[in-house]
C-alpha cells in the first residue's frame, strides 16, 4: 500500500472517532460536514498535478504526504473543538460554522502558472482570425473601456452636451484693422459656452477637458462656423470675449465650431446613453482633412 493510500485510509477513522465526541444531532451534522471535508482533502491530495510531481520527484511525494497528514490532524483538532464548544452550551449552527471555516482553510487552490504573453505577431494573427469569425458577437470597439478610464466626469457631461445639443460654437479673438489684414495675432482662442451649458463642476478646466477629448479622438475643432449665426451671440457677450476685444483698438472675431467625431458619436451611443435615447440626435459635421 502506498503512502497516499495509507493516509487516505486513515481519514474516515479519524472523522468517525472524532465524531463520537459529539452528542445527538450534533454528531450527525458534524459527521456529514467532516466527511464532506474529507472528500475535499482527499480530492486535493490526489489532484493530477500533485500526483505527477510526486511520481517524478521523491521530495515532492514526501512533501505531499506530510501535507495531507497535517491536514488530517488539523481536521481532527477542529472537530474536537466543535465537541467542546457544544458541550459548553454554544449553539450547534455556530459551532459548525466555525468548524467549516477552519476546514475550508485547509483546501487552498493551487496557484496557476502565469500565462505566457503573446508576441505581437501572435496577437496580430488572433486579431485576423477573429475578423474572419462571422459568428463573433463583438460589438463595442475595444478602446472604449480604456477611454472610459481616461475620462473625467465633467468630460462625460461635455460629450452628452455635444451628442444631444449638437456642435457647439467657438470663437477666436484676433487683432484686426489695417494691420490685422497683413498680420493678425491671436488674442484669445477657443472661447466657448460649453462649460456652463454642460454644467461642468470645474469651469477653468474646460480647455483641458476639450484637449483630452481631442486626444482621445472623440471631438474635433472645425474652422467653419455653424449655420445659425444666433448661436454665437451668447458666446460673444461673455466677459472673457469682451475683455479680449477691449485689449486692442481693432479686434476681430473668428467664428468656429466644435463637433463630435464619428468615433465619438459611436462611443457616446455605446457607453453613455441607452439605445432608445439615440433617436433624433443632431447631426455632427465630418472632420476636415
Amino acid at each position: 500500500m502506498s503512502e497516499f493510500d495509507r493516509v487516505d485510509a486513515r481519514m474516515p477513522a479519524v472523522w468517525d472517532s472524532a465524531a463520537e465526541a459529539l452528542p445527538g444531532v450534533a454528531r450527525i451534522a458534524g459527521t456529514a460536514a467532516l466527511r464532506s471535508a474529507s472528500w475535499a482533502l482527499g480530492s486535493g491530495a490526489r489532484s493530477a498535478r500533485n500526483l505527477a510531481r510526486a511520481v517524478t520527484d521523491p521530495a515532492a511525494a514526501g512533501e505531499l504526504v506530510r501535507g495531507v497528514a497535517e491536514d488530517v490532524a488539523e481536521a481532527s483538532r477542529t472537530i474536537s473543538h466543535v465537541a467542546n464548544a457544544v458541550s459548553r452550551g454554544m449553539p450547534l449552527p455556530r459551532a459548525l460554522l466555525q468548524a467549516t471555516a477552519s476546514l475550508s482553510a485547509l483546501v487552498v487552490p493551487e496557484e496557476s502558472e502565469p500565462a505566457r504573453e503573446l508576441t505581437l505577431r501572435e496577437r496580430g494573427e488572433d486579431l485576423l482570425r477573429r475578423s474572419r469569425d462571422v459568428w463573433s458577437e463583438d460589438e463595442a470597439h475595444p478602446a472604449y473601456g480604456r477611454i472610459l478610464d481616461e475620462l473625467a466626469p465633467d468630460e462625460a457631461r461635455i460629450l452628452m452636451l455635444l451628442l444631444r445639443g449638437g456642435p457647439q460654437p467657438s470663437v477666436d479673438v484676433r487683432t484686426g484693422g489695417p494691420v490685422g489684414m497683413v498680420s493678425s495675432s491671436l488674442l484669445a482662442g477657443g472661447l466657448t459656452m460649453i462649460g456652463p451649458r454642460a454644467g461642468v463642476r470645474y469651469l477653468d478646466e474646460v480647455p483641458a477637458y476639450l484637449n483630452n477629448l481631442f486626444r482621445l479622438g472623440l471631438v474635433w475643432f472645425s474652422r467653419e462656423q455653424l449655420e445659425d449665426p444666433l448661436e454665437y451671440q451668447v458666446v460673444e457677450a461673455q466677459p472673457d470675449v469682451l475683455a479680449a476685444m477691449h485689449s486692442v483698438r481693432f479686434p476681430k472675431i473668428v467664428r468656429r465650431s466644435i463637433h463630435l467625431t464619428p468615433f465619438g458619436v459611436d462611443f457616446c451611443r455605446t457607453c453613455l446613453v441607452d439605445p432608445e435615447q439615440t433617436r433624433d440626435l443632431p447631426e455632427q459635421g465630418v472632420p476636415e482633412d
